[in-house]
């Protein structure tokens, strides 16, 4: 019913710009469309009924009635839907900003404090561990200097033995010598050679020695004050070659027991280093840790801000189409309206009782 009463409005509404027209010619223009005939039928069994046509004034009346209200209903709609869809732009715009935001301050977090706090500790331990070599170095040239004094000791040691081995074989000689033979002073000779090569140049029984020699030398055993006085020399000699060993010896001693602070001292040096080359390996192990973890929310971030971008720019096209849709419905509706109220016009103004089908 609708469709018939939107279509006499058209016609009508033809039929108002035609009202300067002749009825003839009016009917003829009418007749060209099957909208325009329907009319004309229906305004014939109007006329044939006699009276007003009150049925389709009432029936353009409601259309123009529905016409006004779906207009209504278009702007209603249509202005929660561009609410709905300024709320969204406001949403989405923020959540585009903000992740903007969130991506620069972990870019900033990341090359100005964790990057240069990562590189800063890796200097650290790389300077701790160097220092660790440096020290472990120390060790090694310690351990090499103790055990080079120590060879020297028991060489030194070694000779002032057979020094004192010598001293006391020329001492158990002289005391055999009674009118000694050539032979007897040959081998008592020998060993003050054999003495004399056990001891370095300048060693503090060298002139001990010399003396010996000197006296020793040329000398005639069978006077018995001579004899006394090598033995007195010899003696003192002896003498002399102990108190050496046993100051070598002590310091020996001292010198072990400074190698074994010392190394001590390094041990604990070490274990320093090692201390704090834990403790900022832990916190370099922390400060990856975070580089990972504000890496990853930065890169999530992004991928947030793109998927932002892409629902606004999907939202703003999707709008764009519904206010297209928008704009013909409503355009279609006022061109329907301003129809049916010409057409309305036309029904209250004009006579049909002369026109025919």
């Amino acid at each position: 019913m609708r469709i018939v009463i939107i279509a006499l409005v058209i016609c009508l509404a033809t039929c108002a710009k035609l009202r300067s027209q002749s009825p003839q010619k009016l009917q003829a223009e009418l007749q060209k469309s099957n909208y325009g005939r329907a009319l004309l039928h229906l305004v014939e069994l109007h006329s044939m009924a006699g009276g007003a046509v009150s049925e389709l004034v009432d029936a353009i009346e409601e259309l123009v009635n529905d016409l006004e209200e779906g207009l209504e209903f278009l702007d209603f709609n249509f202005q929660r839907r561009t609410n709905e869809h300024n709320a969204l732009l406001v949403q989405l715009n923020q959540q585009i900003q903000q992740a903007q935001i969130d991506v620069s301050r972990s870019e900033d977090v990341i090359e100005n404090l964790l990057i240069p706090r990562k590189e800063q500790l890796e200097v650290r331990i790389e300077n701790l561990e160097e220092y660790q070599a440096q020290n472990r170095q120390k060790v090694d040239e310690e351990n090499l200097t103790r055990e080079q004094e120590h060879e020297a000791y028991e060489a030194q040691v070694a000779e002032l033995n057979d020094a004192t081995a010598a001293v006391d074989d020329a001492l158990a000689l002289l005391s055999t010598l009674n009118n000694p033979s050539l032979a007897q002073v040959k081998k008592f000779q020998n060993s003050l050679k054999k003495i004399e090569q056990s001891i370095k140049p300048r060693s503090k029984m060298a002139p001990f020695l010399k003396a010996l020699i000197t006296l020793a030398s040329n000398q005639n055993f069978s006077d018995q004050g001579v004899l006394s006085q090598i033995v007195n020399v010899l003696n003192e000699f002896r003498n002399a070659i102990v108190d050496s060993i046993n100051d070598y010896s002590l310091q020996e001693v001292q010198d072990q027991e400074n190698f074994e602070a010392r190394i001590v001292q390094l041990d604990a040096e070490f274990a320093e280093f090692q201390k704090q080359i834990n403790a900022l390996n832990v916190d370099l192990t922390a400060t990856l840790e975070k580089i990972d973890q504000v890496t990853a929310f930065r890169d999530q971030r992004r991928l947030d801000q793109a998927t932002y971008e892409q629902q606004l720019q999907l939202e703003n096209d999707l709008y764009a189409d519904e206010v297209q849709i928008y704009n013909d419905t409503k355009n279609e509706f006022q061109r329907e309206q301003a129809i049916s109220e010409q057409a309305l016009s036309l029904v209250r103004s004009v006579d049909f009782t002369n026109i025919q089908v």
